[in-house]
Formats: C-alpha cells, sequence, structure tokens
C-alpha cells in the first residue's frame, strides 16, 4: 500500500433534538496506525477522488473573528510543531460545532482529520461521514440494527495538498472540496468551517477546454473521422489524469492530439486565441466525457449515440422535432422484432391462444 499515515483522529458530533444542542464527544488520541486504519484511510481516499463535483480554492485572508482562531492558523501551529496533532483536531473540531451551531444544521455525523502522504504528495483530509443503519442475522435467526459509518455518503469534505499549499500559499488550488449535492446553505458552512474561499472554477475551465478543442479541429478542417478521434484523445488523457488525481496540461494535450503539417498545434492554438484558461488545472470529468457523445433522458425515453453518427445513422429534424435512427443496434433490433412478432401473434384471430 502506497498510502502512509503520519496522523488521524475521530471526533463524535451530534444534536439533541429537544433543544437543539451541539454536543462534541472526543475520539481517544490515536497512536500508530494499523491495517484496519491504512485500509479505511485508503479506501477513504478512493472515495473522495472519485468524486466528480468538486471544486477548488484557498484559505481566505480574512481575520478570524473574535478570539477564535482560524482553521488555517492552527493547522499552521500543528505543522510548525507547536502542538499536537491531536490537540489541532480538537479545535478544529470545535470550530466545526461552532459552525453548525450558527447555521442551525442537523449535519451531524464523524468528523475525520487525517494527514497522510500517497504517491508522494502530502495531504490533510477533514470530512464528516454520516452514519448509517444496517442489520445482522445471528446463528439462531435473530435480526440486529446497528450502526455503521457509511463513507459512501460523504458530502462534506475538503482535502488540502500540504506541498502546494507551502510552496505556493498564494495559489488558488490548493484546497479541494466536494460541491454539489449537499446544497449552497451547507456548503458555505463547511467552507465557514476551513475559512476556505473558492478560487478557479473546474468546470469552467474544463468548458474553454473542450470549446478550445471543437475551435481547433474545425479550423485545422478535419473530416468528421478525424475530429472524433481527436475527441477521444482528449477524453482518454482525461481518464488517465483523473485516474492519478492529476491536473490537465494544455502543452500535453496539445502532444497528444494529431497536428496536421500545415496547421500549428494545439497549444499554440490556445495562446494565439487567448482562451480564458490556466496551463494546467483540476479538470471536471463528467464535462468532458460527454465530447464524444450526444445523450438525453426524458419521458421515459434514452438516447445516447458517438457524434461522429450525427447527419449519417442518425439525423435529427428540427422542423417536426424528431430523430431518425438508421442503424438500429442489434440488440434493440431483436428486442423490436420479438415484439411485434409477439403482437401479430395476438391479434391473430385464428391464433390457437385466442381459440
Amino acid at each position: 500500500m502506497s498510502l502512509i499515515i503520519s496522523n488521524i483522529a475521530l471526533h463524535f458530533l451530534s444534536k439533541i433534538e429537544e433543544t437543539g444542542e451541539v454536543t462534541l464527544r472526543f475520539g481517544p488520541e490515536s497512536g500508530e496506525a494499523d491495517h484496519k486504519i491504512e485500509s479505511f484511510v485508503d479506501s477513504l481516499h478512493k472515495i473522495y477522488n472519485s468524486k466528480g463535483s468538486k471544486a477548488y480554492g484557498n484559505f481566505s485572508s480574512m481575520p478570524a473573528e473574535g478570539d477564535t482562531a482560524r482553521f488555517v492558523d492552527i493547522m499552521e501551529s500543528y505543522l510548525s510543531d507547536a502542538q499536537s496533532f491531536y490537540d489541532f483536531s480538537t479545535q478544529a473540531a470545535n470550530l466545526l460545532k461552532n459552525e453548525i451551531e450558527k447555521y442551525d444544521l442537523a449535519e451531524t455525523g464523524y468528523l475525520i482529520v487525517c494527514h497522510y502522504e500517497y504517491m508522494g504528495g502530502r495531504y490533510l483530509l477533514a470530512a464528516i461521514i454520516p452514519m448509517s443503519e444496517h442489520y445482522s442475522v445471528d446463528g439462531e435467526q435473530n435480526i440486529s440494527a446497528d450502526k455503521h459509518l457509511d463513507t459512501n455518503k460523504i458530502q462534506l469534505a475538503a482535502r488540502i495538498d500540504l506541498f502546494d499549499y507551502q510552496q505556493n500559499a498564494e495559489g488558488n488550488r490548493y484546497i479541494s472540496f466536494i460541491k454539489g449535492r449537499a446544497g449552497r446553505k451547507v456548503s458555505d458552512f463547511f467552507l465557514d468551517f476551513l475559512g476556505c474561499e473558492e478560487g478557479i472554477n473546474a468546470k469552467e475551465q474544463t468548458q474553454t477546454l473542450v470549446q478550445a478543442v471543437e475551435d481547433y479541429v474545425s479550423v485545422n478542417q478535419l473530416d468528421p473521422q478525424e475530429k472524433q478521434d481527436a475527441r477521444k484523445e482528449l477524453l482518454s488523457y482525461c481518464k488517465e489524469q483523473k485516474a492519478t488525481d492529476q491536473d490537465v496540461s494544455i502543452k500535453e494535450i496539445g502532444k497528444v492530439l494529431k497536428q496536421e503539417e500545415s496547421g500549428q498545434d494545439f497549444y499554440s492554438f490556445c495562446q494565439e486565441q487567448a482562451y480564458p484558461i490556466e496551463e494546467n488545472f483540476p479538470h471536471d470529468q463528467t464535462i468532458v466525457n460527454k465530447v464524444t457523445k450526444y445523450s438525453g433522458y426524458g419521458s421515459g425515453i434514452s438516447v445516447s449515440f458517438e457524434r461522429g453518427h450525427l447527419g449519417q445513422d442518425v439525423v435529427y429534424n428540427a422542423g417536426n422535432d424528431s430523430l431518425t435512427i438508421y442503424k438500429v443496434p442489434p440488440n434493440l433490433k431483436a428486442q423490436l422484432l420479438a415484439l411485434l412478432e409477439n403482437e401479430a401473434k395476438s391479434n391473430n384471430p385464428f391464433n390457437d391462444e385466442n381459440e
């Protein structure tokens, strides 16, 4: 296992329904991480990486309110060995408790704070892990209920790239955080807890990248198949970068995309056109996944096809809002023929089944 845990702490936050009071129970001061903890953090790391709706930012330069230290201040105190990791984690848990009370939210569960290394990177992960009930049956077939950490349902989590933060404190992307499903108010409270403000917008950057690639293949007058090949090359490259949690690079994409002898490479094209795009940035894979296909769902109809088929095997008529498919997939064709055959039998008055 290439994941190495430096420190980890787990604290529990709950809310008393009758009074609305948030209670905090500190976990034990952990010693050396055993194999179970390593496996748990490795699983958490993979789950976090797989979350597609992440945003990126940096610590705010705004001073703390009152006498309360900011998250970045207590983190710095730990990183400089001015205090222990456990003390840092309990202070962080109190900051989180205060934010939950301020926003009057019901977001409770286990706060995990973990400092670890992975593939040469150093990270600090903070996440609220919700609880879920599960059921089990013993040898006497008695059913019992218990609770477990539901890591797959994590929506409130952030990770600080410590190398990036310490080498480029003025940057705007050393903090990544899950964004989207938790809701705006909940996301705001978690960002306030961290003292984080959104920096680079991965979604907008990726949309600009996709548009730049479309412009590039059009300017170079590639034929439909060559355009589709270029989109597939972009998709393959971005998937590889996402799998290793690496930024995409415009220069590397320039090497990946096919270059016509008479044309300029993609990197030079982007510079000449002055697209508002960083040379390296964390991308949104869900946007790139759509570059090779058109797809849609509604009213019980789901359609998906490669872009190269549009205008040839698949034709859209805007006048009557219809879609004509000329090459029906074999498995769908078999189902349709079987359906027509069954309908013909059921409508035949001489069919034995109708006698």
